[in-house]
């Protein structure tokens, strides 16, 4: 088995170990469990056309420039 590091926050680490040592699995366990569900899991496709028609309304008359796009 391969070795791997990730950087995480503390408190989040410490919850996920307390909350795996109430269910007597190691936070490794729960992780490699994860880690394959995701990596068998089907991709889920974002639908970009369905997404958009919610947008209709909205008429894009000319083109916005980088100055008036960063005001604030």
């Amino acid at each position: 088995m391969k070795s791997i590091r990730f950087r995480a926050d503390e408190r989040a680490i410490e919850k996920a170990r307390l909350k795996a040592s109430l269910q007597k699995r190691s936070l490794n366990d729960l992780f490699n469990d994860w880690l394959r569900a995701y990596s068998e899991s089907e991709p889920k496709d974002f639908e970009l056309d369905s997404y958009l028609k919610k947008f209709q309304y909205v008429k894009i008359t000319r083109r916005i420039s980088r100055e008036e796009a960063n005001e604030r």
